[in-house]
């Protein structure tokens, strides 16, 4: 179950409702192709009322029927999966080079995927302005194929609070950033009539590998975003964790070394003042610095990849230690949170094949619990893209929460 805020506990009968309705949903979702009387020998609901709920469900176009099956015992079942058509979400990220925008419907297919190059200015209106341009966009295409938008969520590389501000983003040079209010009032005259919302990149990261990642399902994994910051997006038992004021998963800011190079940040050691992009690139290539200032780091890790597969020994040298470092780093997450998976993206994916084995290592010799408890160290499936399919994907919360969309 992905849960974008704690929910309530139901108080009557119409919460109730509510509550069985997102059972359903989810069982259809995760079993599908399934009958009414699956659901009910699943869920322990009664069949008079998972028929009442599919009934509705299907009116509501949230499920559909898909004909007989006869492979089982007694009469021939209707089977039933999601539908969702008239439905769909959009997810955004910033990035320090680009924006990032997906579009699901229901059932999780993209119906659209855009990468748009962009260097953010010391205004954030102005990236306020070119994303609601972006949104508004994506949105006409949705609304083209007689589609209604159910939310919009956008990922962002620092910390943002319960309300959508945005306290501190370093690597966008950003503090106190109202974005949520801000990019409501663009996208609407005064509301956009869709909610609009904003969360972390690692939060939204880490919801797109529980819905459509490699370990989906997993009700105990970590994502560890690679890229100009270094972030934790924690699912712990299916719900994803954020703390009291929803700044958790700062990893990248926690000590490594005291006397290690100075963060971005401006304290010294930090994890990312090892194995951030940045940080990996002046390392492995000291010629980087001599150009001037990075603003798209693609070719870099092009360089390192490239040089990584030709054997270069100090290239090779280099991501050993960044994989050391990186295993110590998730040493960390693994004795606090005790996940099944820990799933890295960005350029601790692209360069996986060379961090991940001394990470592994350093990860066993630095763990409490004996082989790090079974953990899987893997790299993530899910691209470039993955914070903006998981905003996507936390757009779509309300309805598989059980609230029915607007007619």
């Amino acid at each position: 179950m992905i849960s974008v805020h704690n929910e309530p506990q139901p108080t009557d009968l119409g919460d109730v409702r509510v509550a069985n309705r997102a059972v359903v949903l989810r069982h259809v979702r995760v079993h599908a192709p399934c009958s009414r009387a699956d659901i009910a020998a699943r869920t322990g609901l009664n069949k008079a009322t998972v028929s009442s709920l599919v009934s509705e469900l299907i009116e509501r176009r949230l499920v559909r029927e898909t004909g007989l099956t006869e492979n089982r015992i007694g009469r021939p079942a209707t089977m039933l999966v999601l539908d969702g058509e008239p439905y769909a979400a959009v997810g955004m990220e910033i990035r320090a080079d680009e924006l990032v925008v997906v579009a699901v419907d229901l059932a999780g297919n993209r119906l659209l995927t855009w990468r748009r190059a962009f260097t953010p200015t010391d205004s954030p209106t102005d990236t306020v302005r070119v994303l609601a341009t972006l949104a508004r966009r994506a949105v006409a295409r949705i609304v083209e194929q007689d589609r209604t938008v159910l939310g919009l969520t956008v990922g962002v590389p620092g910390l943002v609070d319960t309300t959508g501000a945005v306290p501190l983003a370093t690597s966008l040079g950003w503090r106190d950033v109202a974005l949520a209010a801000e990019l409501r009032a663009a996208l609407g005259d005064p509301e956009p009539g869709y909610p609009v919302s904003v969360d972390n990149e690692a939060n939204l990261a880490a919801l797109a590998e529980y819905r459509h990642g490699r370990h989906a399902g997993t009700p105990d994994l970590v994502h560890l975003t690679g890229g100009t910051g270094v972030g934790a997006g924690v699912i712990s038992a299916g719900r994803l964790l954020r703390g009291g004021r929803g700044l958790a998963g700062e990893i990248g800011h926690l000590p490594l070394d005291p006397g290690g190079p100075v963060c971005a940040c401006g304290r010294a050691g930090c994890v990312e003042a090892f194995v951030g992009l940045p940080a990996v690139a002046r390392r492995l290539l000291p010629d980087t610095a001599e150009e001037g200032p990075v603003t798209d780091y693609l070719p870099e890790l092009d360089r390192i990849q490239a040089l990584a597969r030709q054997g270069d020994p100090r290239v090779r040298a280099g991501l050993t230690e960044v994989g050391r470092r990186l295993g110590h780093a998730v040493s960390l997450v693994v004795n606090l949170v005790d996940p099944e998976v820990v799933l890295v993206g960005g350029h601790f994916a692209a360069l996986s094949t060379w961090l991940l084995p001394p990470a592994r290592q350093e990860l066993a010799a630095r763990a409490i619990a004996p082989d790090a408890g079974g953990l899987r160290l893997d790299a993530s499936v899910l691209g470039a893209t993955a914070t903006a399919l998981g905003g996507a994907t936390a757009a779509l919360a309300a309805i598989e929460s059980g609230r029915l969309p607007a007619r």
